[in-house]
């Protein structure tokens, strides 16, 4: 593939990801902790809302880690990171909300990766991106 081609498609999300390796400490914490009694997309995006909601503390500085097409972010631009987007914005992917030019703006939360947090809220962030990573959805 021709490099301008590949960087076209990173750009645009049309880059196959490798799929993230299974975690069986981490499947069982989602399973039996954060989606144990949802049982269709709202309750699953209602549960991963309330466990983010309880475990990450804001507001934490972030990385871009992945470009994304609905995204202004480039990899590697930090930005403060100061809530959970509302819950209506969060249907069917976590976003958070980041001081972007004098507005608030929602981005992907599997876009950033935290810089110097606690361990509640890496681990809850963490979770989030193997959730995504292994190709599960609401």
């Amino acid at each position: 593939m021709a490099t301008a081609e590949f960087i076209d498609q990173i750009l645009d999300g049309t880059v196959a990801m490798k799929k993230t390796k299974k975690d069986p400490q981490r499947e069982h914490r989602i399973t039996m902790e954060i989606v144990v009694d949802a049982y269709d997309e709202s309750e699953r995006a209602a549960a991963w809302y309330c466990y983010l909601e309880d475990r990450l503390r804001f507001p934490f500085s972030a990385k871009c880690v992945g470009q994304r097409a609905t995204s202004p972010l480039w990899v590697g631009d930090e930005v403060d990171v100061h809530c959970l987007a509302p819950d209506k914005e969060c249907e069917h992917e976590i976003f958070v909300e980041i001081k972007w030019d004098k507005h608030g703006l929602a981005v992907p939360l599997s876009q950033l990766r935290p810089i110097a947090v606690d361990d509640e809220t890496m681990q809850a962030v963490e979770d989030w991106h193997y959730w995504v990573g292994r190709g599960y959805t609401f």
